[in-house]
């Protein structure tokens, strides 16, 4: 493998490259193109970007859910110097707002869509009399059908320390934060990358990860580029809908190196466990990472079991660590061996301080997955509150330094400065310790959830909340918890409230379908609380509520509000038993959430992921009758009943 400086240096390499990139949209839609036509496919755009004006170093958003044209239009960019700057699409405003808010952020801005996206975003604009925006839309956007595939573009000679692109941290901010990326820093990690999971030309891989996200995006496409190997990219719309399909195309295809964070794992195995998982032979996968958030420890342990039968080795599983400010990756475990991990008490991983083992049974035990050593080009050190470095077994904050950590956040903000210690290192938010010479991740000291893979400020969660007439800022908390038994981090709301439980209840429905609509989240649990702690400047410690949640202090009121559920769904609500078996359904996978006959599915605060898992039980249950699209049409239960009828 060559020691490629800058991007479009790699990928010009490709040129001639007969190895492929698969498109998998579905059963049945499958394509696939060279790496060669990929490269030939991206001068042509940049001399249809050059002919509308851009030049090196302006921006370019990349807002589209087509992964090829995604592809096409990122590369295009980077042989040009222009900086790309990928956005994810989502269905509710807040997605929108968001794009709104990197566009004013960017100095020369511009923006690559589709015809039906871009039309929807222009529509949005106008209801909200955005002038700004239509003014940028029409004068700076392009859409994807209007790409000529004529000629080419002057590709311009980028230099190592040259922006690459920027990556903006995912979920909902009220004010996005750009993690801006060289050239160096890109082909520092992906170097490390291909020499660390030992990748080669005969490997094969395959993701179900968006390319917006930095797993997706260099992990599984830049990294499988520089390692000149086919490559699989299933679109994340499909992994919801038909999580089986993940492991039947990476059978055909016979795909070695496969990724997903928790969600993914989880979600699949809800379906394996009613449908199985059909014809797949997993015996040539040599990787599978996880990653991307907490790893749950009896979730991969439920994972391997299930797959066992299906040829998937136990060494396969890979816990890997990093972040985007890191580029993409900063830990690994030795590769071949059995993953591990280390218990602990929960009670012991103050900073600064020793963490203490303990057994598995007691109830203060607490485990963490083993996360292994650095990445060539990455330095780690575990830190006291002064950035003092801590002896091997001590908890600290995690800190980096390397040629892959971003020189900083787009634009000149104080938070470049608060991202680094006054001798240079990163701090990452994240809190561990190094235990038998590899990383554990204890904890975090940064205020991020993190749900499904995707990182989400609290303070944006709570201003969403707080737009209910009923709530005001400073008496509503948002937090992040992972308690023991749990197989990923749960979402909390808690919600300062002194009157009678049924207002309270009301009050809680009304929080999951604003949290549910705006920003496609599903909350785990809204908690009632006397008195919301704070610092004596103000600040509100999150952290003690959600300690007080984990420790159980809570508990006693979520078995209540469960028994009260409980009760109301064996209670038929309708007097059509259809409809009452479709309530039954939800009633399985919406929590502690009552769905009834007539509640609109997309607005009583559950999340996409979880409305796929009804419809796929519904499926189940009534095949071949309805899938998900059909409830843009019939979105109650009673409309639904109406509709599997006729």
């Amino acid at each position: 493998m060559s020691n490629f400086s800058t991007l479009s240096e790699m990928l010009l390499a490709r040129r001639s490259s007969d190895h492929r990139v698969h498109f998998i949209d579905g059963d049945d839609d499958h394509r696939s193109i060279t790496f060669a036509e990929l490269v030939e496919g991206a001068l042509a755009c940049l001399k249809s970007f050059q002919e509308r004006g851009f030049s090196a170093g302006d921006e370019i958003v990349i807002f589209t859910d087509n992964n090829q044209e995604f592809l096409t239009a990122f590369w295009a960019a980077i042989l040009g110097g222009i900086v790309p700057v990928p956005v994810a699409v989502g269905i509710s405003d807040e997605h929108r707002l968001k794009l709104f808010r990197i566009l004013r952020q960017l100095e020369r801005a511009s923006i690559f869509s589709n015809e039906r996206l871009f039309s929807r975003l222009r529509d949005f604009a106008t209801e909200r009399d955005d002038a700004d925006i239509l003014e940028l839309l029409d004068s700076r956007g392009v859409v994807s059908g209007e790409i000529s595939s004529d000629g080419e573009g002057v590709v311009h000679l980028s230099q190592p320390r040259g922006r690459a692109f920027i990556q903006y941290s995912s979920g909902s901010t009220s004010a996005p934060k750009g993690v801006c990326l060289t050239n160096r820093n890109v082909c520092t990690n992906m170097h490390a990358i291909v020499k660390g999971l030992q990748l080669t030309a005969q490997d094969r891989s395959f993701s179900w990860m968006p390319l917006t996200h930095d797993m997706g995006l260099i992990g599984y496409h830049i990294s499988m580029l520089t390692a000149d190997m086919d490559q699989a990219i299933m679109d994340t719309s499909v992994f919801v809908r038909r999580p089986l399909l993940w492991l039947q195309k990476v059978t055909e295809l016979g795909s070695t190196v496969l990724c997903s964070p928790n969600f993914g794992y989880k979600h699949y195995l809800k379906v394996f466990e009613r449908k199985g998982a059909g014809e797949i032979d997993l015996s040539r996968v040599r990787l599978l990472l996880n990653g991307a958030e907490p790893i749950s420890v009896s979730l991969c342990e439920e994972f391997l079991a299930a797959m066992q039968p299906f040829g998937l080795r136990r060494e396969a599983l890979l816990a890997v660590y990093g972040l985007a400010e890191a580029t993409l990756a900063v830990t690994h475990p030795t590769i071949g061996q059995n993953y591990s991990y280390i218990t602990l008490d929960r009670h012991r991983l103050r900073i600064g301080e020793p963490y203490v083992e303990c057994a598995e049974a007691s109830q203060d035990a607490v485990r963490f997955v083993r996360l292994g050593t650095r990445f060539d080009g990455c330095e780690l050190r575990i830190s006291d509150d002064h950035d003092v470095e801590v002896a091997a077994g001590h908890v600290g904050h995690v800190q980096l330094s390397g040629p892959n950590i971003t020189e900083g956040i787009y634009g000149d903000r104080s938070d470049s400065a608060e991202l680094f210690t006054s001798d240079g290192w990163l701090r990452t938010g994240d809190c561990g310790a190094i235990a038998d010479g590899e990383l554990i991740i204890t904890g975090r000291h940064k205020e991020i959830v993190i749900v499904n893979g995707q990182n989400y400020s609290p303070h944006d969660i709570e201003e969403v909340i707080c737009e209910l007439d009923e709530l005001e800022l400073g008496k509503v908390v948002v937090g992040g918890a992972s308690p023991a038994g749990s197989q990923g981090e749960e979402l909390l709301v808690f919600i300062l409230f002194r009157k009678d439980p049924e207002t309270f209840r009301e009050l809680a429905a009304a929080v999951r379908r604003v949290v549910g609509a705006q920003i496609g989240l599903e909350v785990d649990h809204v908690i009632p609380v006397t008195r919301v702690p704070k610092t004596t400047s103000g600040k509100i410690q999150r952290n003690m509520l959600v300690e007080a949640y984990t420790e159980g202090e809570y508990d006693d009121f979520i078995r209540r509000e469960q028994a009260i559920l409980a009760d109301a769904v064996t209670k038929p609500s309708d007097a059509d038993p259809l409809v009452s078996e479709l309530e039954a359904i939800c009633a399985e996978f919406s929590k502690d959430k009552i769905v009834g006959p007539d509640d609109n599915l997309f607005e009583v605060g559950i999340s996409s992921l979880t409305l796929t898992e009804i419809m796929l039980a519904i499926d189940e249950k009534f095949p071949g009758k309805a899938d998900i699209n059909d409830l843009f049409d019939y979105p109650t239960l009673r409309d639904l009943a109406r509709f599997l009828r006729e």
